[in-house]
């Protein structure tokens, strides 16, 4: 596979770790490339954010969090506010048990990693201690948290389906848990594998 096209697409952080990727997650086929990197830039705004970005207007709570944020008046009390917003969407899931757990576990890394059981899960497959600082996943491991995660959701297998809208579609609701952005995505993915080809 040939991945000097993409030194002009990706920074060269992302383009120096993809080798270890390759090798330790089997993300070593073009579909199964093209298919990770279009998911991994879309989550992080073309690989320039680690960080989940939770500082919603009251209109786009009520649009993307409509379920916490019912009305008008209870979306203005959280306007601009990334850690109450945090603590309350995703409190009580994916082993958020503390109130202040949302903030904590709340998107890292390129493909966002969040919520206390995927940051413990992940923490036993690197050293350090990723439960007591999970801004690790942001700083150190934002391109190994997401081929972890890709593996954990067996998405190779998916890839493997080829490169049809109807296999982007699949593999943004496994990444996701929706089709937020599903339009960029499809973009992201005929680009990369245009090029890895």
């Amino acid at each position: 596979m040939d991945l000097k096209k993409l030194e002009t697409r990706l920074p060269k952080g992302v383009m120096d770790q993809i080798p270890s990727v390759i090798d330790t997650f089997q993300i070593n086929t073009p579909l199964r490339l093209a298919h990770f990197l279009a998911q991994c830039a879309h989550e992080s705004n073309n690989f320039k954010a680690t960080v989940e970005n939770l500082n919603y207007s009251a209109k786009s709570l009520r649009a993307v969090f409509g379920k916490y944020f019912p009305d008008d008046a209870t979306a203005a009390a959280y306007e601009r506010k990334p850690e109450k917003i945090a603590n309350i969407v995703y409190a009580n899931r994916m082993g958020n048990d503390d109130k202040a757990d949302g903030w904590k576990y709340r998107g890292r890394g390129y493909i966002q990693l969040t919520g206390k059981n995927n940051y413990a899960a992940f923490d036993k497959f690197v050293p350090e201690d990723i439960l007591a600082n999970p801004d690790l996943v942001a700083t150190k491991y934002p391109l190994l948290s997401a081929a972890w995660f890709w593996d954990s959701k067996n998405l190779n297998t998916l890839a493997d389906n080829g490169k049809s809208d109807a296999v982007v579609t699949q593999m943004t609701k496994k990444v996701n848990g929706g089709t937020n952005g599903l339009d960029d995505r499809l973009s992201k993915f005929k680009l990369f594998i245009s090029e890895i080809l």
